[in-house]
């Protein structure tokens, strides 16, 4: 095999990210600050109501202040794209409002400007008039409410499960999902104790610090879209399809991308960007506020209602799981949330009578999508505090309650597909081991009371999914990576170009990763759950074993031995005579699926890989304020092999800091459907002061067997537990149990003063 040299291993290294110069000295480009010659501004118009028929829409004043290009409604998107519904699940969002508004702040009408300021001030002149309707905005609710969201559900076809839904009249209900396993009612009426709880989760918000940003710049033939995006396959796929074009004719380009955690996934400002340009005839940017963001995309709420049986030896013999999820007004990704989440709602525990319903359901809230963990976070909440209520019910220590019903490696999960490379045990133990758990403990004394809590949760890997890669390998031996994964802060290109040395034998800084460009790097399902290093780390590998078996090829051409080590840049001055030429491997990643049927949920195949998380905290309670000082937190997570031991820990810190704002004081107040703190100022993410004062983050030892080079994802493990967590951990401290997030100040001090008799008044601030 031809060679680069001693290239050493590069796998298991923290290599410094490939991206950081470009980062650090501010030469970074995003979409968000980007300029083009000849571009000029959009700004979006939106609903103030949530609910209602659009009776008017005046925007002649608008239209005639000076430097305004054009204002447009979604009739005159119809102008150039005659059925402009897009979404992965469902066709189901208009680019601009047609007939109806279905949420407070949906885009009505766009006004093209010279100059982003001007657009800004066309937009205050429009007026809309509007018959309202009632609207709906608790999940539950929305299962029985005759206050329809949409008249038909408008399936994508993307989904072949979803098909059947076509045309479906009188529902706010856009997918149901569950799973069947034994016979629950035969268990619970067997059980020695059953327990049922409800729990709740708020409406959040992704806040990636570059807004969506999108630019379109359009031909009758062809489209370019620069664009802030976590999808860039599936943007150019749905744009192609709304304007009637091969994809060859759409190219989708990403520069850096300044976070994204699920919101900038499938389309959000593209379509309505390149109808503009379309429109106008210029180069078009929307660029949204931070304000805006709060319009965009969401995490969904949940309502989940849980019921567990156990028998006198404290096992878990049965288990019913009801999981609504609020959906907001368009379908986006919600749908796969409902159905890839809630098949593992019932836990990393072995059960063998299980219940799950899940349901995605409409209501006239902002849209609700991806948000890293993909719904696990909010059913660990309710699962894991569940788990410590029967514990200590039972009078049993919740570690052990744990152990005695976890799944073990080789055995079964509820949904039919056996847990493979998932150290559930070995998380388990290490989180013990670094809190102490079995050490004496300081309680604390006076008002300040001090508690411990833990939780664990597993989740599985998005499928059935594709990674496409190629590598080119020119005549000095360098390497090019294209790919279509895009980094947006995680470190992927530096995981995926270790990943691309190691398999080639060179050093991963002679690996460049071409930016996203759907002209040049192939095709890739998508950024998310977890799935990047998982799926295009074996593609890449693929990709590299076509390379070296050419080089070895060409080796054999020029009359080199069997085995020769003859190095890259010789073997092509012999055979060019000049150093020229190159070779291209491409690889293509898909695992093995066996889809679910409907009715049971019930799959031996439903995912390539498991993901594991735990966390552990100690808490203090001050019992005059509520307040909860966070002291310590543990987190542990299984990502097989660690590429870059670096970037994984940073990926556990980050992932576990955004869980901390989820948990203990994120959430979007809405009154009548309006977003109340649409602002950094009022809607308030963890600062630096906000970091608990000791935090450990650490993987066990595991090797992921169909990994590339051991490896799996590691970006959302650790927002899986913490919230259940935290919230066992107050209990342990001054024994009250909370059962909505966030866990603020006023929700302890009101659960605090209602078990001592002495509820607050609901006036009481």
């Amino acid at each position: 095999m031809p060679t680069n040299g001693a290239a050493g291993r590069q796998i298991g290294v923290s290599l410094p990210r490939l991206e950081a110069r470009a980062k650090v000295t501010g030469r970074a480009e995003y979409t968000h600050v980007m300029q083009l010659p000849g571009m000029v501004h959009g700004k979006i118009f939106r609903s103030t109501v949530a609910h209602g028929r659009i009776q008017r829409i005046d925007v002649s004043a608008a239209a005639r202040i000076p430097g305004v290009l054009g204002v447009f409604t979604g009739e005159d998107i119809r102008r150039v794209i005659p059925d402009p519904y897009y979404g992965p699940a469902f066709h189901d969002q208009p680019i601009l409002a047609l007939d109806k508004v279905r949420f407070v702040g949906e885009p009505v009408a766009a006004v093209v400007a010279i100059d982003p300021h001007i657009a800004e001030a066309a937009v205050a002149q429009i007026v809309a008039e509007y018959e309202e309707l009632p609207a709906v905005y608790d999940e539950v609710e929305a299962m029985t409410s005759k206050a329809y969201v949409h008249d038909k559900l408008r399936p994508a076809g993307s989904f072949a499960d979803l098909k059947h839904l076509k045309d479906v009249k009188s529902t706010n209900m856009a997918v149901d999902a569950r799973l069947r396993r034994g016979d629950v009612d035969a268990a619970f009426a067997s059980a020695a104790h059953v327990f049922e709880h409800t729990f709740h989760t708020q409406k959040c918000l992704h806040l990636a610090f570059e807004p969506f940003a999108a630019i379109a710049e359009t031909r009758p033939d062809h489209v370019t879209v620069h664009t802030s995006c976590q999808g860039p396959s599936f943007v150019r796929f749905e744009l192609a399809r709304l304007l009637g074009l091969p994809q060859n004719k759409v190219r989708i380009r990403i520069p850096y991308v300044g976070g994204g955690y699920g919101s900038k996934l499938y389309i959000k400002l593209e379509a309505l960007v390149v109808a503009l340009s379309l429109l106008v005839r210029k180069p078009v940017k929307i660029a949204l506020s931070m304000e805006e963001q709060f319009y965009q995309i969401t995490k969904h709420p949940s309502t989940f209602r849980i019921k567990s049986g156990v028998d006198k030896d404290g096992r878990i013999t049965a288990r019913k799981c009801e999981v609504y999820w609020n959906g907001g007004a368009y379908a986006d990704v919600g749908p796969r949330v409902t159905h890839k989440s809630g098949f593992v709602a019932s836990g990393p525990y072995d059960i063998d009578n299980v219940w799950t319903d899940s349901y995605a359901l409409y209501t006239n809230l902002t849209p609700a999508g991806a948000l890293r963990g993909f719904g696990i976070p909010q059913l660990c909440w309710a699962y894991e505090s569940h788990t410590d209520i029967i514990a200590r019910a039972l009078k049993l220590d919740p570690v052990e309650f744990r152990r005695k019903n976890l799944l073990h490696e080789g055995k079964a999960h509820a949904s039919g597909t056996v847990l493979k490379d998932a150290p559930l045990e070995a998380v388990l133990d290490r989180l013990c081991e670094r809190l102490q758990w079995s050490a004496p403990f300081d309680r604390g004394n006076g008002s300040i009371r001090r508690g411990r809590g833990l939780a664990l949760a597993l989740k599985a890997a998005i499928s059935p999914t594709t990674s496409v890669a190629m590598i080119n390998m020119s005549a000095d031996g360098s390497v090019t990576l294209y790919c279509s994964t895009v980094d947006m802060g995680q470190g992927s290109d530096t995981g995926l170009a270790q990943v691309a040395a190691e398999a080639l034998d060179v050093p991963a800084d002679s690996v460049r990763v071409v930016p996203r460009d759907t002209d040049v790097t192939p095709y890739d399902m998508g950024t998310l759950g977890s799935r990047s290093l998982f799926h295009m780390g074996n593609a890449i590998r693929t990709a590299a074993a076509e390379v070296k078996a050419k080089l070895a090829a060409l080796a054999r051409e020029v009359g080199e031995p069997e085995g020769s080590n003859i190095p890259v840049a010789e073997l092509f001055q012999k055979r060019y005579g000049m150093q020229a030429g190159n070779v291209i491997g491409s690889g293509a990643y898909k695992p093995d699926y066996q889809a679910a049927k409907h009715e049971i949920g019930y799959s031996e195949n439903i995912t390539p890989y498991w993901m594991i998380g735990g966390a552990a905290v100690e808490v203090e309670v001050d019992t005059e304020t509520g307040h909860v000082r966070i002291v310590r937190v543990v987190n542990v997570i299984d990502c097989g092999t660690p590429i870059n031991p670096r970037i994984v820990e940073t990926q556990i810190s980050g992932a576990s800091i955004m869980q901390l704002g989820f948990t203990m004081f994120e959430k979007m107040h809405l009154d009548g459907g309006q977003v109340t703190n649409a602002s950094l100022a009022d809607y308030k993410i963890p600062g630096i002061a906000d970091v608990p004062p000791a935090m450990i983050n650490e993987t066990v030892r595991n090797y992921q067997q169909n990994g590339p080079f051991g490896a799996k994802g590691a970006a959302e493990s650790a927002t899986l537990s913490l919230s259940p967590a935290i919230a066992n951990a107050i209990d342990d401290a001054i024994g009250v149990r909370l059962m909505e997030l966030p866990l603020t100040p006023e929700a302890v001090l009101r659960a605090l003063r209602a078990k001592e008799g002495a509820p607050l008044d609901e006036a009481t601030n």
